[in-house]
C-alpha cells in the first residue's frame, strides 16, 4: 500500500517509515500539514497517518480540508492528544482512527491493516492489473495468468511502483526514493539487481514481456500494444 506518515517529530516518523516499509508498504513522509495537504490533494494515497500538532497547519485542519475537498482517503490519527474530548472531535471531523501515542508498533500495524480491510471508499485501490500480471495490495499477493508469483518484499514494493505507473517510464532515482529511501547513487546496482529478479519471476515464464528498459531513462510497464 501507499502510506502517507504526516509527523513533524523525526524519530516517530522514522519509527514508523522504517518499520511500515519493512513490511513492504511504500511510504512516503513530510513534516509539516501544509505539505501533507498538498501531497493528499495531487498523489494517490491508500491510508493517512497523521499527527494531530504539526507547523503550517494542524492535523485536524489537515483532514476537514481534505474531507471538504472530496477526499476520502482513511486516516489514522496518530498523537499524544489522547482525553476523550480530543479523540471525539477528530472522529467527528471525518478521522477514520485514533492511536494514542507512545503506542506499540504491532498496534499501530493492525490498525493500518483494519483500515486498509475497510470498503472505504472509490480512492482507496485494492488491485493493480495490468495485462494478465495482478497484484493484490490487501493479501500481499501477485498472480499472472492465474499463476501465483512468490514475492519478496522489495520485489513487491517495486511491483507495486511500476504498476501504479504502469505506461510510464519511472526512473531509477524515482524507484531509489519510493522503493529504497535513499538518493541517487550512480554506481548503486540495487535497481537493476532487482528489476533482473522481477522479470524473472514476473516475465520469462510467460509469453509476453510486460517490464520494458528505456536506455538512459528507466522501466516501464506495459501490457502489449
Amino acid at each position: 500500500m501507499k502510506i502517507l506518515v504526516a509527523e513533524d517529530d523525526a524519530r516517530s516518523a522514522e519509527f514508523m517509515r522504517k518499520g511500515l516499509t519493512e513490511l513492504g508498504h511504500s511510504v512516503e513522509t513530510v513534516d509539516d500539514g501544509r505539505d501533507a495537504l498538498t501531497y493528499c490533494l495531487y498523489n494517490p494515497c491508500d491510508i493517512v497517518i497523521l499527527d494531530r500538532m504539526m507547523p503550517g497547519m494542524d492535523g485536524l485542519s489537515v483532514l476537514k480540508s481534505l474531507r471538504s475537498a472530496g477526499r476520502k482517503v482513511p486516516v489514522l490519527f496518530v498523537t499524544a492528544m489522547g482525553d476523550v474530548d480530543h479523540r471525539v472531535e477528530g472522529l467527528i471531523a471525518g478521522g477514520d482512527d485514533y492511536l494514542v501515542k507512545p503506542f506499540h508498533f504491532s498496534e499501530l500495524v493492525a490498525r493500518v491493516t483494519a483500515l486498509a480491510r475497510r470498503p472505504q471508499s472509490l480512492e482507496q485501490v485494492t488491485h493493480l492489473t495490468v495485462h494478465d500480471l495482478d497484484l493484490d495490495l490487501m493479501s500481499h499477493s501477485a498472480t499472472r495468468d492465474g499463476q501465483h508469483i512468490q514475492l519478496q518484499n522489495k520485489e513487491f514494493a517495486l511491483l507495486e511502483v511500476l504498476m501504479r505507473n504502469a505506461g510510464r517510464i519511472v526512473t531509477k532515482t524515482m524507484l531509489l526514493e519510493q522503493v529504497w529511501d535513499f538518493n541517487f547513487d550512480p554506481q548503486t546496482t540495487v535497481v537493476e539487481t532487482h528489476i533482473s529478479r522481477l522479470r524473472a519471476k514476473i516475465d520469462k515464464p510467460f509469453d509476453v514481456p510486460l517490464i520494458h528498459t528505456t536506455r538512459n531513462s528507466g522501466y516501464c510497464l506495459h501490457a502489449p500494444r
